[in-house]
């Protein structure tokens, strides 16, 4: 992956990242607001962590010493 597709997917990837934060969020005051009584906004909100988790992962592997990220 050259320079430019590099910093082209970091920005996809910030991106990404900072909707799930929001969509985190949201269903964390959601379940919070149900007294944590609901497992099904619980499962979403786990679902939401992963997928940020793996985001994380790829930014990370992004910032190697050959990366300008």
């Amino acid at each position: 992956m050259n320079d430019d597709e590099k910093g082209k997917r970091f920005l996809e990837l910030i991106d990404e990242q900072n909707n799930l934060q929001w969509s985190i969020i949201a269903k964390l005051s959601s379940l919070i607001n149900s007294n944590w009584n609901s497992s099904d906004l619980q499962n979403q909100l786990e679902e939401l962590v992963k997928k940020h988790t793996k985001i994380t992962k790829e930014l990370n592997s992004l910032d190697d010493p050959n990366s300008i990220l």
